[in-house]
């Protein structure tokens, strides 16, 4: 089933490269999305995700990933990702009316104190999914 959201079959040594899966990340988002449709808790999208990525997609996720945010040497607070997939992306999730620059600004703090370059914000909302991707 992995080839249905992939967007070739070539990577590099194994690993695809991030355009890559970030494409494949999508496409299970929005299968998931198709399947439940919108009115469920982040919580239950979260699970779904979980499935679509690992047990049908075969790729290494994780969820609830505790991560710790440092200041000058010191841990000044600890955080859970809702998803990391590939330990390349994490996926912070959503089920709201409407994002807002508040969400963005949590998706970004995220990856300064994890050192990612890549985030996916997800919401799942009527009528249908939403994903931003954001880079630093």
């Amino acid at each position: 089933m992995a080839e249905k959201y992939l967007a070739s079959a070539s990577t590099w040594y194994g690993i695809m490269d991030l355009n890559e899966l970030t494409y494949t990340i999508n496409g299970a988002i929005f299968e998931v999305n198709k399947t439940l449709g919108s009115g469920f808790l982040e919580k239950v999208y979260e699970q779904a995700l979980m499935v679509e990525l690992t047990e049908e997609l075969g790729l290494k996720a994780e969820a609830q990933v505790p991560m710790q945010v440092y200041y000058k040497g010191r841990i000044v607070g600890d955080y859970f990702a809702d998803l990391v997939v590939e330990d390349q992306v994490i996926l912070e999730l959503k089920a709201v009316d409407e994002l807002s620059k508040v969400h963005e600004a949590q998706l970004l703090n995220y990856l300064r104190a994890a050192g990612c370059k890549l985030g996916l914000l997800v919401n799942f909302q009527y009528p249908k999914a939403i994903v931003k991707r954001f880079m630093l």
